[in-house]
């Protein structure tokens, strides 16, 4: 079994490995990998091609990876703290929240686009603090059944409201395409500038919370009996998986999909439910998964770049199937 889990790790430290390399040599104009290697160490004498390696696919490439980690590890922990596999991102009100976001800036305020990602961001963090706060007040405050069903009455309510921005701004729903439909953008370090301290919260409260979940996964009493307080522990993994889910949002649209993925093929892949190997084997998978997407988005029909959240569906669902199949 051990064997088996590093297998996995290893080949997706692999295919990581090779995304990276293909994204920073592949594209509408090919960099050969030794310049990319002398531009990103500082050897390369100043040019067009360290300008597109520096400013431009070095960026792309290493928000590819973040994301795709942060949508892997919110998964895992949504799934990990409310028992469901069908668990995402979706559940907290996340993708709701930061669609709603984005829109109002690139419908109502298509001026200030460059205010998309603190849109994003913020009005998904808003959409995730709205759960919880209904989740966990009144009788029976931190249930499950509670948080999944103030998650699905929020995310009606931002799905209503981005539906009627989308409606009386009509003539400019095209330009928003791009981001519904999640994809990366060429726009340097000022996306991750905004959003990396959100990032770098939830990754660590994601590991902080590695152990209470294992816990968790026995039963609220028998964690309880062990020391852990299990509404607290939901309620930790709820803002670290809002925390990661929205920063992503915020960087590459809604790819909601990616975090309901990830978790189970690792676990499929694995063979264990341990929340030590799936939360940081999903970072691992969701990194690659992602880069490798947006690598072929962006190149397949280059120059022209497809939106990456339905391919992550073309590459993710058969592999998903075969496992599904395996493990059953």
């Amino acid at each position: 079994m051990a064997l088996r889990q590093t297998s996995v790790v290893l080949v997706a430290l692999v295919a990581l490995a090779a995304g990276a390399a293909a994204s920073m040599t592949l594209g509408a104009v090919h960099v050969p990998l030794r310049d990319v290697v002398d531009a990103v160490t500082g050897s390369a004498e100043d040019g067009p091609l360290k300008e597109i390696v520096l400013q431009l696919r070095l960026p792309r490439t290493v928000c590819a990876i973040v994301v795709g980690a942060a949508l892997g590890v919110a998964g895992a922990l949504l799934q990990g703290a409310l028992a469901n596999p069908l668990a995402s991102p979706d559940v907290i009100g996340v993708t709701g929240g930061a669609g709603f976001g984005a829109m109002l800036i690139l419908l109502v305020f298509p001026d200030s686009i460059a205010l998309l990602p603190v849109g994003a961001l913020t009005f998904g963090l808003l959409a995730a603090g709205l759960v919880l706060a209904v989740a966990w007040t009144g009788p029976n405050g931190g249930g499950i059944g509670r948080l999944i069903l103030a998650g699905i009455a929020i995310s009606s309510l931002f799905a209503a409201a981005t539906t009627s921005l989308m409606a009386a701004y009509a003539d400019r729903v095209s330009s928003a395409i791009f981001f519904l439909a999640g994809g990366l953008t060429t726009e340097g370090w000022a996306g991750m500038d905004v959003a990396w301290p959100y990032f770098l919260v939830g990754f660590v409260l994601a590991a902080l919370l590695v152990r209470p979940l294992d816990r968790l996964a026995l039963g609220d009493d028998v964690a309880e009996s062990l020391g852990a307080r299990p509404r607290m522990i939901r309620l930790g993994a709820g803002a670290a998986a809002a925390l990661l889910a929205s920063s992503a949002a915020a960087l590459a649209g809604l790819l909601g999909f990616l975090g309901l993925l990830v978790p189970h093929l690792v676990r499929l892949a694995g063979g264990t439910a341990s929340h030590g190997y799936v939360v940081g084997a999903s970072a691992v998978c969701g990194a690659a998964l992602l880069l490798v997407g947006d690598t072929l988005a962006r190149t397949v029909v280059a120059p022209v770049e497809l939106p990456v959240g339905p391919l992550m569906v073309i590459l993710g669902v058969p592999l998903f199937l075969w496992l599904l199949r395996k493990a059953t």
